[in-house]
């Protein structure tokens, strides 16, 4: 049974994993190369923690064990745990890069996990030692709110890593699917089109994306395209359209916008840089 666990990557996904598992009672290391990363994660981590004990959901004290548990490392030494979970850039080669370090030193029992949302953990397992223990484990944003969790199997995925990965995926509160390692997975693959249409009706001056937004949630959906766009991070979303493109030999209709890769080159990323279709400097949230 796990007992550690290490998140690599400190930036908003990361730093939500490693809320999730130190509120879930696990010892819980969070790495990251940058000590303003690590910084910003704490203070995030302390913040999100006070607002559950002003809001009563927790104690004063099981804030004070749950920032306990919460170790913050730029030295990659120190990732040695039961479970490794990356959360870092989505590319491919930077995972195997940090799996191929974190190896080296960990037992062969570790677990390797990825987060991503829609590189092929079949290829980033290839290059790992013992890679039956390398497992897709992808958290939805903001993860300690969001309950789904992806367990993406590859053909090298052994039962007991699949075993241990829904168990912590329960023990953190999480409703875990499993699925096959295939581009986009499930969730990625299925909203594609809800993103992609949207856009192509921006590019096609039908409407703009304050009444696409409006009219979908007045349809029925939690959110509209573009308002959760900007959640994800548009940096994100079409990371995940770039490679499912790709993955699946760039069919038109899953070719990624020209509008969404113009935000992305101005840094028009979303509400973590507060503005993207909308600006949130002027909304205030």
């Amino acid at each position: 049974m796990a007992k550690k666990i290490c998140i690599c990557g400190a930036g908003t996904m990361g730093n939500g994993i490693a809320q999730v598992s130190a509120q879930s009672g696990f010892s819980t290391v969070l790495y990251d190369l940058s000590e303003e990363y690590l910084a910003k994660a704490k203070s995030k981590i302390e913040k999100d923690f006070q607002n559950l004990v002003d809001k009563k959901k927790i104690t004063e004290t099981e804030k004070e064990n749950d920032l306990a548990r919460l170790h913050f490392t730029n030295n990659i030494n120190d990732c040695k745990a039961d479970i490794v979970i990356e959360a870092i850039i989505e590319k491919i080669e930077a995972k195997e890069n940090l799996f191929g370090l974190l190896s080296e030193i960990n037992s062969r029992e570790t677990i390797f996990a990825t987060n991503t949302s829609s590189l092929s953990v079949t290829e980033i397992a290839r290059t790992i030692i013992q890679p039956e223990r390398v497992i897709g484990m992808h958290f939805f944003n903001p993860a300690p709110i969001m309950k789904l969790v992806e367990v993406v199997n590859t053909d090298y995925t052994k039962e007991d890593t699949t075993r241990t990965i829904f168990e912590l995926a329960r023990q953190f509160g999480k409703t875990p699917v499993l699925c096959k390692d295939k581009p986009g997975f499930i969730v990625n693959h299925v909203a594609r089109p809800y993103y992609l249409e949207a856009l192509r009706l921006i590019e096609k001056g039908i409407a703009n994306f304050e009444t696409i937004d409006t009219l979908m949630e007045t349809s029925g959906f939690k959110m509209g395209p573009f308002k959760l766009m900007d959640l994800i991070g548009n940096d994100i979303n079409y990371a995940v359209s770039c490679s499912v493109y790709e993955a699946m030999n760039k069919p038109e209709r899953l070719k990624p916008s020209a509008i969404q890769e113009a935000r992305v080159s101005k840094n028009e990323l979303g509400k973590k840089t507060r503005k993207g279709y909308y600006d949130y400097n002027h909304i205030g949230i």
